[in-house]
């Protein structure tokens, strides 16, 4: 009975761990494992200042698109390396690098889209710090904070999301369990003949007319966030509000409202995003509406983008730890994608998606899971604009594995 008490809290901080999230600040705690410097080579670590970790996710999978055959093959899911540590009381630091991504540095932050996080921060005391660098923004939901390795299938909005800037982020903490933080980072990895093109225009809120977009002079993205735990950790807050400059004269908006109940067995969490863009930052209109229409004819050239888009995603998923070293994850998404001040493509896109996992953890002194997961979508189309719905459906089984090192 001790045994099975002691395996399912060890499940039960590791899925914590994944509703708190991995990608913003050094992430969460991550449990009680031990590395693999300490099972091989018996080494005792003696203070918290280097910490070695592979996220490594892969699967067989089959995949279906209306019209089409099934298609099968292996793949290889996520492959992050790892590194953080605290310094001392007051400096820490942080990088994690994708090991299967493009490794050319960008024009405006002189990173590579392969490095997620490279930032240095500074504790000034329990209640205030400052960091540096570059990192993930700190827009507010829990699908978006978690580790990129646990999520089978994002959701439209964060999946067309860039997040991983430049920039430098202020923390206060008026109470342990109250987060307030500031952050200013660039809007873009690259300048905005990189992002959208060299010649790209934006179509005007008339539908018929375009301009050519120009480089703003401070494209820069500001971000208010609010992280909240009330009754000892069991309910969490994961608030935020930016604007982000485009180019000259075209700003983007967002709104994301993060919920999670987190009960010993199980976590709940749902989010709101919603974002307001003057020049479509997340593409999916843009690139929707360019595809051939039911008479043949693409909506609108390459390199050219739409104004005045609105998106909207709500998602929820529930992790329920059903029996020791077993869990069961459900997950449902709906979003709409609008172009607002054009009848034809207003209110043009809504989208479902439901998943599912069974996930086995079979060594209980590691986080290694074996999963079993069924991925559906649904997009469909208003009549007006011309694009016809389709289902997809995916089918994975294989394992993720946070594996310690050091």
């Amino acid at each position: 009975m001790k045994k099975i008490l002691i395996i399912s809290a060890l499940l039960a901080a590791t899925l914590t761990v994944s509703a708190q999230g991995e990608n913003t600040g050094m992430g969460g705690n991550d449990g009680n494992y031990k590395s693999l410097a300490e099972k091989v080579l018996n080494l005792e670590k003696k203070n918290d200042a280097f910490n070695l970790y592979l996220n490594y996710a892969y699967s067989f999978k089959a995949e279906k698109v209306d019209g089409q055959d099934w298609a099968t093959g292996f793949a290889n899911k996520q492959l992050r390396l790892e590194i953080k540590g605290n310094l001392g009381d007051h400096l820490f630091y942080r990088f994690r690098h994708r090991l299967n991504k493009a490794t050319d540095a960008k024009s405006q932050d002189n990173f590579a889209k392969a490095t997620d996080i490279m930032m240095v921060g500074y504790k000034f005391n329990n209640k205030v710090s400052l960091q540096a660098g570059k990192m993930c923004q700190i827009w507010g939901g829990f699908e978006f904070d978690e580790n990129p390795m646990y999520i089978y299938q994002y959701s439209d909005m964060v999946d067309n999301m860039d997040n991983f800037m430049a920039g430098v982020m202020a923390s206060y903490k008026p109470v342990p369990s109250q987060e307030i933080a500031v952050e200013i980072s660039n809007a873009n990895n690259g300048k905005l003949v990189n992002e959208y093109g060299v010649g790209a225009k934006s179509i005007e809120s008339d539908g018929t007319t375009s301009r050519t977009l120009e480089q703003a002079n401070s494209p820069l993205t500001y971000i208010v966030n609010w992280n909240g735990s009330f009754a000892g950790g069991l309910f969490n807050t994961r608030w935020s509000w930016g604007t982000q400059t485009e180019a000259k004269n075209k700003y983007s908006r967002m709104l994301v409202l993060g919920q999670q109940l987190a009960l010993p067995k199980t976590q709940w969490y749902f989010d709101y995003m919603g974002a307001w863009d003057a020049l479509d930052r997340l593409k999916i209109a843009s690139s929707e509406l360019s595809m051939p229409t039911s008479d043949g004819q693409p909506v609108a050239d390459k390199n050219m983008y739409f104004s005045d888009v609105h998106y909207n995603s709500f998602i929820t998923k529930l992790n329920w730890q059903f029996a020791p070293q077993w869990n069961l994850m459900v997950k449902g998404m709906y979003e709409t994608a609008s172009v607002s001040k054009i009848e034809k493509y207003k209110d043009y896109r809504k989208s479902f998606a439901y998943i599912g996992s069974i996930e086995y953890y079979p060594i209980k002194d590691q986080d290694f899971r074996v999963f079993l997961s069924y991925i559906g979508r649904k997009y469909d189309y208003s009549d007006k604009c011309g694009l016809k719905d389709y289902n997809t459906n995916r089918i994975e089984i294989g394992f993720m594995y946070r594996i310690k090192a050091y």
